[in-house]
């Protein structure tokens, strides 16, 4: 008789990184280069199966979705401003619309996503703002530009929150930085091709069937999202705990992937009720995890670009420097070095996290911060012209300290584990409300006269630097206070306590370590 597709994951649960019956074998340094080649021949062909359709699924999306995200603010520099009449503030107007958007829509798209496949969620979103891209070709005021950017906003909302609590669903601690790492980089990338496609489309499609370049650049980039999504509604895997055997996962994949989600203690959906909605209301984590990424978010000062203010500063008369200007082109591409050093330490620091440093987040997160507290401080002290290779030197390795995002999110998908609604919720409310903060704090501390010194916003950034190294402190406090007092509990005989039991999960990510089991 063949084995169950139950008896198979039962077969090498005792090899997975968590096993509860086992302790992990030290990792091999080929297992630190890529994490499946220290696992059973099995586990690697699944998830290799999921690398192949998820991982590489997300990186396109958010590739693609970055691009038709900063695709208005391509076009208006190349003729959009001119078209549709733009001489005020119709481009803040737009992006704000598209706020609004983004706002509304993350917390319920990813709450849908614990009930409805992310095979059909994820892709038909997806679908829906690669149209709504393509309308943007045909705007004839800023009327139409405003309710189409809305949608683009409302659409894509589900996208990247909805992606990590996908990617969660997956993949182990020893995993998890490496892909959300590559996903987010893949974002990086896609909002500076933009300038590049848009400056392609301009040169070679501007006047072709009468329209202009900046029309072309919609259909464009509509053109490339909508195989995308297509791609999506085949490959997309749907979360383990609900998967069905399809060509892509047999059905022992699935036995095993579920069981690598319960060695880790990541549980499935459960029904919503009175008493759930209270654990979880009156519970520190929804209160708590989702400040951690609004205050990294909004320190960060990549979204700032200050180099480009900086190089432009040379061009204002009185010249600060005479006879040192740049081109409009030098300020689009001198600062694309610090998009590769802050690539690569990204991708490295996740390595670190899902290896040396055996599934740690918060480290990183602390080290960030100080490593931008640092830059800052340098930076309200440096002279504004002198030493102009010292500057760029500045400009490119101040993205160093920038690099935690991911990280924060896997943390809090790792914290909240023992309940899948509020690691939903918690992942998409950190960047719903970093995005709320971030569309309003800018207006007051980075106006764009204050640049390229900008001191006020700097000093903000500072200020919440403090304030994040302070809150991961104080969630590194209450994951360990909560630990004592499952503790006590069990100690006490409380082993039946069903809060008792689901704060068993509710570990610190210092607690998962390859050579620590976790109870399950």
């Amino acid at each position: 008789m063949a084995p169950s597709a139950e008896s198979t994951a039962a077969e090498y649960i005792a090899e997975l990184p968590y096993s509860a019956s086992t302790e992990r074998k030290k990792p091999s340094w080929l297992g630190y280069l890529w994490d499946t080649a220290d696992v059973s021949a099995q586990e690697r062909r699944m998830l290799f199966k999921v690398d192949a359709s998820l991982l590489v699924f997300a990186s396109l999306g958010y590739f693609i979705k970055n691009l038709d995200q900063t695709n208005v603010t391509s076009a208006f520099f190349a003729g959009m401003k001119e078209d549709l009449d733009m001489y005020g503030n119709e481009l803040v107007y737009a992006t704000s619309y598209w706020t609004a958007g983004y706002v509304i829509g993350q917390v319920p798209s990813n709450l849908l996503l614990t009930r409805i496949s992310p095979q059909y969620v994820i892709p038909t979103l997806e679908m829906a703002w690669g149209l709504a891209t393509l309308g943007t070709y045909s705007v004839k005021n800023v009327k139409s530009l405003y309710a189409l950017r809305f949608l683009v906003g409302l659409f894509e909302s589900g996208f990247y929150p909805g992606m990590h609590y996908i990617l969660g669903s997956w993949y182990t601690p020893r995993e998890l930085a490496k892909r959300s790492t590559i996903f987010w980089t893949a974002g990086s990338l896609g909002s500076m091709f933009s300038g590049f496609l848009q400056t392609a489309a301009y040169n070679n499609l501007h006047g072709i069937h009468g329209l202009a370049g900046w029309r072309w650049l919609m259909i464009v980039d509509a053109i490339v999202t909508i195989p995308i999504a297509l791609f999506g509604f085949v490959f997309l895997p749907n979360l383990p705990w609900a998967a069905k055997p399809s060509f892509l996962l047999t059905e022992s994949d699935i036995a095993l992937a579920r069981a690598r989600m319960k060695a880790v203690g990541r549980k499935e959906s459960e029904p919503w009720s009175k008493a759930k909605l209270h654990r979880i209301l009156t519970g520190w984590y929804i209160w708590i995890l989702p400040i951690e990424y609004v205050l990294w978010n909004n320190g960060n000062l990549r979204e700032q670009t200050p180099i480009q203010y900086w190089l432009k500063s040379f061009n204002i008369e009185p010249f600060p420097v005479p006879g040192t200007h740049f081109t409009v082109s030098q300020i689009q591409l001198l600062p694309l070095p610090a998009t590769a050093i802050f690539v690569v330490t990204a991708l490295i620091l996740a390595w670190i996290s899902d290896g040396a440093a055996k599934g740690l987040r918060w480290p990183f997160i602390i080290a960030g911060s100080i490593t931008t507290l640092i830059f800052n401080t340098a930076w309200l002290s440096m002279p504004l012209y002198s030493n102009i290779p010292g500057h760029f030197a500045y400009f490119y390795l101040m993205s160093l300290g920038t690099t935690a995002g991911p990280l924060i999110l896997n943390w809090i998908s790792e914290i909240t584990q023992a309940d899948n609604e509020l690691r939903a919720i918690c992942i998409a409310l950190g960047n719903d409300l970093a995005y709320v903060v971030q569309a309003i704090a800018p207006n007051f501390v980075w106006k764009t006269t204050a640049y390229p010194r900008a001191s006020k916003g700097y000093r903000w950034s500072i200020v919440l630097q403090f304030l994040l190294i302070s809150w991961t402190c104080l969630i590194l406090y209450l994951l360990r206070r909560d630990k004592g007092r499952e503790a006590v509990r069990r100690a006490a005989g409380g082993e039946g306590d069903t809060e008792a039991a689901e704060t068993t999960v509710h570990r610190a990510a210092e607690d998962l370590s390859f050579e620590e089991p976790i109870k399950v």
